[in-house]
């Protein structure tokens, strides 16, 4: 237990009150999570200002969400709030009138939170329970389910439903489903909406299982690009696991698998929106070839960017996501072509170039590939393509130009207008191999270059 959680709880004793662990603190805990970081605090008996003033004795407190009850410990993941009310009062995540009442029961306060599973209280210093809803029975046995009717008042807990069945293998009660089914998304902001979909991809384990839910709930179509998927045909042949949807959740499924293997937060979530992402193309060409007699979707790599990106900005408007997401999708069936036919090296530097990191195309297409049950995962083009950027030193990150401008200055030119077009065709010259130090990049200026004028 963290000692400040410990010490918060003794001073909250001492001043006549009691003070709980509850959420997703005591959640994990049950499930044996060794990664349990962040505290919320719900302290009952005690009045605001008693509190605030008993902890300030000992802790430097930092009040920015003090207008809703929630005091923030300075320098440790701690919450601690009162027991309140929630009236909705209009639509949207700020339709809601909030009033603390420290001497509301735990049974009351427990019935505004999302789910069983995170309505379990835990007093820190004595170890005793208070589970009025039945939350740790409910996780015993994989279940989600709402606490109350309250749990309508806000519709992004659905998407909560969603990463938390992801997160936990959970299995919603078919009472929360129904209620989910008849929610409306509110015009929730983007950034609300993201929170959820990052959790999704970064922490979620059985992914499939997320999406199954989203799309009993029939929130999928609040995201057409995903539910155009359901139903959208492929060759049995090539896909024996089913529809584009299923292939979706197989592909979800093995990325969740590998991700532990990267530590950079933004690199899984930009290759698990890829992998998300990457076959919404499919539904717009997908075809039956007479003469062949298969199912094809050709240039559904091409075709899917543009829902990419309409599906990522109704999320976000972070300019590096929508820039480095989109060209994953739209190049994820170039390194088998590569492969085949033995592509040359400055092939494989402009592939770099156009997607920012080879190795994040390498783990969409490995997810790719293993989205295919029954069979195995076929990797030998991302090995090949893998062993070929590592010896061109392009596989984590995308060429960068040798040859800049200050070299065109120290050769006696004056900055004008051609200096784009030299430094343009020295850089192309880079990919083609030309050269691949500064010297040699030098070299080539003064040669091809500067004395063409």
């Amino acid at each position: 237990m963290d000692e400040a959680v410990l010490e918060i709880a003794r001073i909250v004793r001492n001043e006549g009150g009691r003070a709980f662990l509850v959420g997703g603190c005591v959640r994990d805990s049950l499930l044996s999570k060794s990664d349990v970081k962040d505290f919320d605090i719900e302290v009952f008996g005690l009045a605001p200002d008693v509190l605030r003033e008993a902890l300030e004795k000992r802790f430097r407190l930092d009040l920015v969400g003090l207008s809703f009850g929630v005091l923030k410990i300075h320098g440790h993941d701690i919450d601690v709030s009162l027991p309140r009310r929630e009236s909705k009062r209009g639509t949207g995540h700020k339709g809601f009138l909030i009033n603390s009442d420290p001497m509301m029961s735990v049974r009351e306060a427990a019935s505004r939170r999302d789910f069983t599973v995170n309505a379990i209280y835990l007093d820190p210093l004595t170890g005793e329970y208070e589970d009025p809803w039945r939350g740790k029975e409910d996780l015993s046995n994989g279940i989600l389910r709402h606490v109350s009717e309250k749990f309508a008042e806000d519709p992004l807990r659905v998407l909560r439903g969603m990463q938390f069945v992801a997160r936990f293998d959970l299995e919603p009660h078919p009472s929360t489903v129904e209620l989910c089914r008849k929610m409306s998304i509110e015009n929730l902001p983007p950034e609300r909406l993201m929170e959820e979909w990052k959790k999704f991809l970064l922490k979620g384990t059985w992914m499939s299982r997320g999406l199954d839910f989203l799309r009993r709930t029939g929130w999928v179509h609040h995201f057409p690009e995903l539910s155009r998927l359901i139903g959208c045909k492929q060759e049995p042949e090539w896909h024996p696991e089913g529809d584009v949807w299923n292939h979706t959740c197989c592909c979800l499924d093995a990325f969740a698998a590998e991700r532990h293997l990267c530590n950079d937060e933004h690199e899984n979530l930009v290759v698990g929106l890829a992998v998300l992402c990457h076959d919404f193309g499919k539904p717009f060409c997908s075809r039956f070839d007479r003469k062949k007699k298969r199912i094809r979707s050709l240039g559904h790599d091409v075709q899917g960017v543009e829902p990419t990106l309409s599906f990522l900005k109704r999320l976000t408007n972070e300019e590096r996501l929508l820039k480095e997401v989109p060209p994953l999708v739209k190049y994820h069936m170039l390194p088998y072509a590569m492969w085949k036919g033995n592509s040359r090296d400055s092939a494989i530097r402009r592939l770099a170039l156009r997607v920012g990191s080879i190795n994040r195309l390498i783990r969409v297409c490995a997810a790719d590939a293993a989205g295919r049950p029954p069979f195995p995962k076929d990797c030998e083009s991302l090995e090949w393509l893998a062993k070929e950027a590592s010896r061109l030193q392009v596989r984590d990150s995308m060429p960068k130009p040798i040859v800049q401008g200050r070299d065109l200055i120290s050769l006696g030119m004056k900055p004008g207008i051609e200096f784009g077009a030299i430094l343009k065709r020295c850089f192309e010259a880079q990919l083609d191999g030309e050269f691949a130090d500064h010297d040699g990049g030098m070299d080539y200026l003064k040669s091809c270059c500067l004395c063409q004028g």
